[in-house]
């Protein structure tokens, strides 16, 4: 199973299990006791409740020490603290146990006065200071209403149709329609973050893409059930990981020219052929996917009778003796990476081509195992090419990884009604994925960002609100401001 997740396709096909996802997560491991359900004593308050070490098997895991504690003392009465021979006892210790807690949602409306005054003769003109500056002037949709707005929907997947109704449980009455509308203002004014992220990703030797399907119901002059594109692209300088989104309604092999125009590096992706013009590019150099040529394998074990396929085995035993290889590479340095590629991935490549020349021609072409090898014969020469550096991929994995959360997000919400909506989900999946890849809390950082960008008027000004150039310290120091 872990293979399967490791390797497998991003299409989330197993979503449909989430309705008994109860009943098969305590059946994967039934004598394993529930981290936050223990039968044990309570925690004696001389274990320190920040302690990093693996708990003990049947023993919960602390609670992380940073969140707020509300205490509560069940104290014994005092006239049962005198002992029977009449002398007061004293304390000698206490016990202590914790639960987590939740606090239902809290809305609010921030209700922002500005008096005006005027002299009573009319000499002058009323004052009055300025309205605070807002990311949408004429909206009474706070920074932290739109923050959690976009959160919800695109990190949490959850559709606005089901935002409206947890609103309205709470007593608030705000239209779709309406959150509609701001998810795409919103998105229109991040629009120069979306930009200076750009920028940094074509900073980077290497770049991963792919590609998955998202419907359009009101694009002009095409059909609502017509399959548009969104394009995902990973990549950044170091220390500045970039993920972006882009909506287009064509799976045309220009779409990723034009977004890779002028860059220069090294190219992960499968083996789509619309890749093939980019890669063609001066200074681009073409790399294939490891995971889908073994995932083919995979598919033609599937297909074969009771499952068994001694030829598919056979490739994907090699394949596995290269992913092991990579794995205990994990730390290594690019130059300890390269020499150990050269010196012992090359040579289990080399017997992979050599049974890919001796079974293609045995196999039929239209088998799933046919369909496996003429797939992998056809990728070879892109697919060796991480070997010729120790800083090169193996696979596409992260582009595949980051691109699944547009795909569980797509479960929830079907499709988009406008390219204009389209496109907004691209400029916000593309930022709130960008701030998880840089270790960012999505909703603080987001909120952080909504409530400063109305105030920044230089590139430098807006640039600093880059994920990678905010701070957790400063975030935290933001929401804790609000309270």
């Amino acid at each position: 199973m872990s293979r399967h997740r490791r390797f497998g396709p991003s299409s989330e096909s197993h979503q449909g299990e989430l309705f008994n996802e109860a009943e098969t997560l305590v059946d994967q491991a039934p004598q394993t006791p529930d981290e936050h359900d223990d039968d044990s004593d309570d925690t004696d308050s001389g274990k320190a409740s920040g302690d990093k070490k693996k708990p003990k098997r049947g023993h919960r895991r602390a609670l992380p020490p940073e969140l707020p504690r509300i205490e509560h003392v069940i104290d014994v009465p005092e006239e049962q603290r005198v002992c029977d021979c009449g002398t007061p006892m004293v304390r000698i210790g206490e016990d202590v146990s914790e639960q987590l807690d939740i606090v239902p949602m809290q809305i609010r409306v921030i209700r922002t006065v500005r008096p005006r005054y005027a002299c009573v003769k009319g000499d002058q003109a009323p004052v009055q200071m300025p309205a605070p500056a807002q990311v949408l002037p004429r909206s009474n949709f706070s920074a932290g209403f739109l923050a959690m707005l976009a959160v919800v929907k695109y990190v949490d997947g959850l559709p606005l149709a089901r935002f409206e109704k947890v609103l309205a449980r709470h007593g608030v009455d705000v239209p779709r329609q309406s959150l509609a509308r701001g998810i795409i203002k919103l998105a229109q004014a991040l629009q120069p973050l979306h930009n200076l992220a750009r920028d940094a990703l074509l900073d980077s030797p290497v770049i991963y893409m792919d590609e998955t399907t998202v419907q359009v119901l009101k694009e002009p002059g095409r059909s609502p059930t017509s399959t548009s594109y969104m394009w995902v692209q990973r990549g950044g300088p170091p220390g500045k990981p970039v993920v972006l989104f882009d909506y287009h309604s064509s799976r045309s092999g220009q779409i990723p020219v034009r977004l890779l125009e002028g860059w220069q590096g090294y190219l992960m992706t499968d083996g789509y052929e619309g890749y093939a013009p980019v890669a063609r590019g001066a200074g681009v150099e073409h790399l294939a996917c490891a995971a889908h040529a073994r995932r083919k394998f995979v598919e033609a074990k599937r297909s074969s009778p009771n499952g068994k396929s001694a030829r598919a085995d056979h490739a994907l035993d090699l394949f596995g003796k290269l992913y092991r290889i990579e794995a205990q590479l994990k730390d290594a340095s690019d130059a300890e990476r390269f020499e150990a590629r050269q010196t012992r991935s090359l040579p289990v490549l080399q017997k992979l081509r050599t049974w890919l020349d001796d079974t293609l021609p045995v196999v039929t072409p239209k088998s799933k195992l046919g369909e496996a090898l003429g797939y992998l014969h056809k990728v070879w020469s892109r697919l060796v090419r991480y070997t010729e550096r120790g800083d090169l991929p193996i696979d596409n994995n992260p582009a595949e990884s980051a691109i699944r959360p547009f795909v569980v997000g797509r479960k929830a919400w079907l499709f988009s009604d406008t390219p204009a909506g389209a496109h907004a989900s691209a400029v916000l999946y593309s930022l709130l994925e960008t701030a998880k890849a840089n270790g960012r809390e999505p909703y603080a950082w987001l909120r952080f960002v909504v409530e400063r960008l109305p105030l920044a008027t230089t590139v430098d000004e807006i640039e600093a609100l880059l994920p990678w150039n905010t701070h957790d310290q400063d975030l935290a120091m933001n929401l804790a401001a609000l309270e």
